[in-house]
């Protein structure tokens, strides 16, 4: 049953508003401006409720994880992005959901704008971090995406990023180096789905959720390439 009204990030401008930025992100794919394999994509459903967690190295993951992807998604994005003029017109047209790090009442709110989106047979996209983090960085997963996946049933698809931290590096990791390169490789691999209805807690899943991730950015390359990519 579903409660409130339609999120925006479900309406007809935020379809609309996807398809375009999708052909744009493919064809950047096609041109080899970056180049992206994308691992498993069929493993996530066309239709229906689902929730994609995914490790968060560089502020340039959404972009390739929400490429990846064949239907629309909503991503809860830390609440910075609001203030910033394109980035918060394409985030407010995306229905994308603010979070402001931190701050507890705000992560409730994200929850329950996330969990109004399942409700309505939406995709959301969560990072258990939190936040970014440098790769290799031992931080703990937020208990957030298992939270939702338990209260409505939803199943998690792990997703594994790779090199877009190559790509655009947090200013932290650039040692000197150039702000963007796009002679970087980058892969996003998705595992199946694991379903809250075989795990005890919350804690259990989450614990699950990270292990799978893990699994998948420790892919090694070179990978087979999804055709579909092409």
């Amino acid at each position: 049953m579903t409660t409130g009204s339609r999120p925006r990030g479900l309406g007809k401008r935020a379809a609309i508003t996807t398809v375009l930025v999708r052909r744009l992100a493919r064809f950047l794919a096609f041109i080899k401006f970056v180049r992206v394999t994308v691992v498993n994509r069929e493993v996530v459903p066309r239709k229906g409720a689902a929730i994609v967690a995914c490790n968060h190295i560089s502020i340039a993951d959404p972009v390739f994880l929400w490429g990846a992807l064949r239907r629309r998604a909503i991503a809860i994005a830390m609440a910075e992005l609001w203030t910033m003029p394109k980035a918060s017109w394409l985030m407010k047209l995306l229905g994308a959901i603010p979070v402001v790090r931190g701050d507890r009442n705000s992560g409730n709110q994200a929850l329950e704008m996330a969990t109004q989106v399942i409700e309505y047979g939406g995709l959301v996209m969560i990072y258990p971090t939190g936040k970014c983090v440098s790769p290799g960085a031992d931080v703990d997963y937020k208990i957030g995406v298992a939270k939702i996946a338990f209260a409505t049933g939803t199943p998690v698809y792990p997703a594994g990023i790779v090199g877009s931290n190559n790509v655009l590096p947090l200013k932290r990791d650039r040692n000197g180096g150039k702000a963007f390169r796009r002679d970087q490789r980058v892969r996003v691999a998705f595992g199946p789905p694991l379903h809250p209805a075989d795990f005890t807690s919350p804690e259990q899943l989450l614990i699950r959720i990270r292990s799978e991730i893990e699994a998948l950015v420790a892919m090694p390359w070179p990978v087979v390439p999804d055709r579909s990519q092409d």
